[in-house]
């Protein structure tokens, strides 16, 4: 369903910007009413969406990428590049920032806007190096007691023999289990796709956050359906299954909170959704300002080590 509303949205778009180039014309500002009271009909039908459309709405190509929450939320921010052993990995973005006066460390998955960016980026699918440097970004961070800010969007880490010979088990774990001891708060969120250990690797926070139509899930849907029945077209099926929406997610304590977005997506109106996220974030890191060094790492390997907990208490009133 929200394929078909989305490309219509899309056309009633191009048909206004195309009309309003038209100065003094009655009949075109007579159309432009209509296609607007078109659009908002169409936008109230998106109120109830299914798993699958989450999906695809996660993975829209308009949605916002992690540069244009930086540019949004952040001032004088500085970018970081390279892993200090081997090479820069464009798909993990980042670097140092003020937020509201304080600096914090900000990071996240890079996808891009257009086919060149993708490539140049593997899709938001780092490789080891894109995990080491957000690693070494992170300990500097903890070097000088800065809060660190991720941003997660990724289809998953990058599966090619290049990253295994190059360790990329090795440091999808290395950032698990160091980001599990890190002594300054973390706060991760979930913006579009959040699958595998290659969201997981810069998502063990204090505080984890998704947006209304992000996912998150241990695999893509596609990849779920073609182990489970051979069959990669039943992932809108497999999407039911999966339990992978931020209202699912929620329901079984995975996260913290939904940031909730504009009819249609988040890119409908991005700065409705940076306000809200900025005063999430304000609240969080004067929740976690309070607490000592110790205790900020205690609170988040205590969050992830009886996460299992949560789950089935509510798995167990489901079903009830």
């Amino acid at each position: 369903m929200i394929r078909e509303i989305d490309e219509r949205i899309r056309e009633i778009e191009e048909e206004i910007e195309a009309l309003s180039m038209k100065t003094d014309d009655y009949a075109a500002d007579v159309r432009i009413k209509e296609l607007k009271s078109e659009k908002k009909k169409l936008l109230h039908q998106c109120e109830n969406l299914t798993p699958a459309d989450k999906v695809y709405l996660a993975r829209h190509k308009n949605r916002p990428k992690v540069d244009d929450y930086i540019n949004a939320l952040f001032d004088e921010f500085f970018v970081q590049r390279g892993d200090f052993l081997s090479k820069e990995d464009k798909s993990i973005y980042g670097g140092i920032a003020l937020f509201h006066g304080i600096p914090v460390t900000v990071l996240g998955h890079r996808k891009g806007r257009n086919i060149n960016e993708n490539m140049e980026y593997n899709f938001g699918m780092p490789e080891p190096e894109g995990y080491r440097k957000a690693l070494r970004m992170m300990k500097q961070a903890e070097k000088f007691g800065r809060p660190i800010i991720t941003f997660i969007d990724t289809p998953g880490a990058y599966p090619g023999l290049e990253a295994e010979e190059h360790g990329q088990a090795n440091a999808i774990a290395k950032n698990l289990a160091e980001m599990s001891s890190l002594k300054v708060p973390i706060i991760a969120i979930v913006t579009g796709e959040g699958s595998s250990g290659g969201a997981l690797a810069i998502g063990v926070a204090n505080s984890v956050y998704m947006l209304e139509n992000a996912v998150y899930s241990v695999l893509s849907p596609e990849g779920f359906a073609s182990i489970l029945w051979k069959d990669s077209n039943r992932s809108s099926e497999a999407c039911e299954l999966m339990k992978l929406t931020a209202q699912d997610l929620k329901q079984y304590h995975v996260i913290d909170g939904i940031i909730k977005e504009p009819l249609g997506g988040v890119h409908q109106n991005p700065n409705k959704v940076y306000r809200e996220i900025d005063t999430i974030l304000v609240q969080e890191l004067a929740k976690y300002k309070k607490m000592m060094p110790d205790a900020l790492a205690k609170n988040r390997y205590d969050k992830f080590r009886y996460m299992d907990a949560g789950i089935i208490e509510a798995a167990k009133k489901e079903n009830a």
